[in-house]
């Protein structure tokens, strides 16, 4: 049963996020928002109607989550003064406070994320390392990982580019994840995970250690200007490999674009390099190639500006030993993050997309060091 200091302090984070979120000042403006859609003329001009939507909308899921955390508290507080009367058990004020205290941590760490980049979709990358098959297979179980996390929080995932494994499991796969705040939550899997388990894949039955990097950049929409030089690209095309149909297997559909990026702090030249194989038709694959590349390039300006670069950057290392943020120990049942040291026994959720707890550890580390 919880105490009396509890239901307080259920009532007092309540207060402190109106007060953070300045839910007052939110409310004005939604109306005035609002309003501005209300004009006869409103959709003549389609792109800027369509910004003003997603302006409203914005300002409304605050208004909403802050309404939700607001009315739970108040449950529990019903719940609490029901029980003197007998009217409910221990178990259901419990229970209420349970629901109240998880939307109240919800709602705090979604607004710890305050970077315009943080409310963008994502582009995730997953590259296999050290480790041959093994690490092939291992990087197969993390696109699957983050496939089933992005399924529970209804995030929308697509595959832009796979290649299979030479055996087993997959050498790459570029994936875009769309939903709110996916970018804001999953910069905090932006490294290298390491694997240790007893191998299917070693005769032996002998332990073994493999590597697999993730690389997590902000999904820019039309919305966002970024100058891509159009005398540094180059394509090439390609078949696609798998399944899609005989269209697939006998025709280009595949591209590559290559971009001669400069570095506008040291001008160094460097190749990126992007495929797309997600359509069959090439235009569309161009276009969708295009678009990862504008991502890149709004990523690297982005970190070149931010302040916490070393940190995001540290994530970018060799993918080998004593380099990993994350370590995964099957036969010991424990996954622990070595940025937070938070580290949890249910080996089993954790692959099946429960990275709650890891992405609260590391905001909540990174909002200090911000506040510091």
């Amino acid at each position: 049963m919880i105490t009396s200091d509890q239901l307080k302090g259920v009532h007092e984070r309540v207060v402190q996020l109106h007060h953070y979120l300045d839910i007052d000042a939110k409310t004005m403006q939604y109306e005035e928002e609002q309003l501005r859609t209300q004009d006869p003329e409103f959709w003549n001009d389609r792109e800027r109607a369509e910004e003003q939507m997603k302006l409203v909308k914005g300002i409304e899921k605050w208004l909403v989550g802050y309404k939700e955390v607001k009315a739970l508290a108040d449950e529990v507080q019903l719940a609490y003064e029901f029980y003197k009367d007998e009217m409910v058990t221990e178990e259901e004020v419990d229970e209420a406070y349970q629901k109240a205290n998880d939307a109240i941590e919800a709602l705090e760490l979604k607004n710890m994320l305050r970077a315009d980049e943080d409310a963008m979709d994502c582009v995730l990358k997953i590259n296999s390392g050290a480790g041959g098959t093994e690490a092939q297979d291992w990087a197969q179980q993390l696109m699957r990982m983050y496939m089933r996390y992005a399924e529970q929080h209804d995030y929308k995932v697509s595959i832009d580019h796979l290649i299979d494994g030479d055996e087993a499991g997959i050498k790459t796969v570029t994936m875009e994840i769309q939903g709110d705040m996916a970018y804001g939550y999953l910069k905090s899997e932006n490294g290298v995970h390491r694997l240790v388990r007893v191998s299917p894949y070693n005769a032996q039955g002998k332990r073994m250690t493999s590597f697999a990097s993730v690389f997590v950049t902000p999904l820019v929409d039309d919305t966002i200007e970024v100058y891509v030089d159009p005398a540094r690209v180059s394509w090439d095309t390609f078949r696609s490999s798998g399944a899609g149909g005989q269209n697939v297997n006998k025709v280009e559909t595949g591209v590559r674009l290559r971009y001669q990026f400069v570095d506008p702090d040291t001008g160094e030249e460097e190749e990126i390099l992007i495929e797309n194989t997600e359509s069959r038709k090439q235009l569309q694959n161009r276009e969708n190639a295009m678009r990862l590349l504008r991502s890149n390039l709004y990523d690297r300006e982005l970190k070149r500006r931010q302040a916490a670069q070393a940190k995001i950057e540290a994530g970018k290392k060799k993918i080998e030993w004593g380099s990993q943020i994350r370590s995964y120990v099957f036969d010991d049942r424990r996954v622990k993050d070595h940025r937070t040291n938070y580290q949890t026994s249910d080996v089993g959720g954790v692959m099946d997309g429960k990275l709650d707890g890891f992405i609260k550890a590391y905001l909540m580390e990174f909002a200090d060091e911000k506040a510091e």
